[in-house]
């Protein structure tokens, strides 16, 4: 019945909201405060859970102002009343979010292009990223050089409206001009604060230029990114830096679904690094131990897997294809074209990739006769964007024990992505 009140009755809920306030005030000076003040503040409280329970307004304003006259005679007053309140509520919102974050939903920021076009990482034009210096082909290097040059000088930065429809797209902007005649003695890291990047600055013969409030590159730090070549020249007027930086995909993990049932095969999972070793030529392990990547996962505890010549995977035998539930779009793509950055081309084994001038270095699937024997209680994940992805081609599988959850919801920036859409 007076659950029923409390709805009803504005009068109600706040002499219900009086008597826990004074209650609680009781309850953390009971020990410094005398009896006699006690047994004052406690009749008090119990003659007004009386009134509360009778339902009577006028009872109950009457026992709300005999509690506070009782209550300000006998209970020590808090110094900064006002302040410490706020700081409790704050305190309060805290916990609530770190609970909702660490067992419920998780951002988290995509910095690669691992799984482009299905989720997007940082991007960029120019994107002097895309520049293969390891190939061989020396003609085809040029080119690509050349192309990121093009898209350099051919920008148009926008203004007004179309700025702010740009940024709602997760677009920004990055222009500096030389104010003097030199080549770039340094570029410094981001300034932050918290997670927002404050300032970055570059430094042409000693004067400084100021980026204000610099996007996030993702992995690539903006001198790669840019193309910023050491030993140019710049004269006074020379754009040094312009470039549109696209926002990677923030989304939500959910952390809960998985405390309920194992992850299924072709659902976009994201784990930690630890226990990953991916050594380089001298045995030392270069994959971090501290992040979270993101991928698809492929194949389950216990399962042989092999990477066809057609880009398909071949799972205990069988070959997946676009009926596979979650590889529709994975391999959906036209087998007379060949694999391309940033579009579904299906999962290229080594020699696929080294036939089509991609990174070859797949010393886990090296080419379609070699079976990978998932042996343990662990996964194995590939990104979307086959020709940009170290993976577990690259690096095998990991313990099932660090995948902490699965793609949700993107909720940044605005694009065709933004929603439950992505698979």
């Amino acid at each position: 019945m007076t659950m029923l009140r409390w709805f009803i009755s504005k009068t109600v809920r706040e002499a219900c909201a009086a008597h826990k306030h004074y209650r609680r005030l009781l309850k953390a000076q009971r020990d410094i405060l005398a009896p006699a003040a006690i047994g004052a503040v406690q009749v008090k409280l119990d003659e007004l859970s009386a009134a509360i329970a009778e339902g009577h307004t006028g009872k109950i304003r009457i026992k709300v102002e005999e509690l506070q006259f009782a209550a300000d005679k006998n209970i020590k007053p808090y110094p900064n009343a006002s302040w410490r309140e706020n700081v409790e509520v704050l305190l309060v919102a805290l916990a609530v979010a770190m609970a909702i974050r660490t067992f419920f939903l998780q951002p988290f920021k995509i910095p690669t292009g691992s799984m482009q076009p299905t989720l997007f990482g940082v991007t960029s034009v120019p994107d002097f990223t895309k520049i293969n210096y390891w190939q061989a082909d020396k003609v085809k290097e040029r080119a690509e050089l050349f192309e990121q040059l093009k898209l350099r000088d051919d920008l148009q930065i926008p203004t007004g409206w179309a700025r702010i429809k740009a940024w709602l797209h997760g677009d920004s902007y990055v222009h500096v001009v030389a104010k003097n005649d030199g080549m770039v003695d340094s570029v410094s890291a981001p300034t932050k604060f918290l997670i927002f990047n404050i300032k970055q600055s570059l430094t042409i013969n000693g004067v400084e230029h100021t980026i204000w409030f610099p996007p996030d590159f993702g992995e690539a730090p903006l001198v790669r990114r840019a193309g910023l070549e050491p030993g140019h020249f710049y004269h006074k007027g020379d754009d040094v830096l312009k470039m549109k930086v696209s926002a990677g995909d923030h989304l939500f993990v959910d952390r809960i679904s998985y405390n309920f049932r194992k992850p299924t095969r072709g659902e976009i999972v994201v784990f930690e690094t630890r226990g990953i070793n991916n050594p380089d030529a001298t045995g030392v392990n270069q994959m971090p131990q501290d992040e979270f990547y993101i991928k698809r996962l492929v194949a389950l505890p216990g399962e042989k897997v092999q990477i066809g010549d057609d880009r398909h995977l071949i799972i205990n035998g069988e070959r997946l294809d676009a009926s596979t539930p979650h590889f529709e779009r994975v391999y959906g793509f036209d087998p007379n074209k060949p694999p391309h950055e940033s579009q579904w081309s299906g999962h290229l084994n080594g020699t696929v990739a080294a036939t089509y001038g991609q990174y070859s270095n797949l010393p886990y699937f090296p080419d379609a006769a070699t079976v990978y024997n998932n042996d343990g209680d662990s996964y194995l994940v590939m990104g979307d964007n086959t020709c940009n992805s170290s993976d577990s081609r690259v690096w095998g599988s990991f313990p099932a024990q660090n995948v902490i959850g699965k793609a949700f919801f993107v909720y940044w920036p605005l694009t065709d992505r933004f929603g439950w859409g992505n698979r």
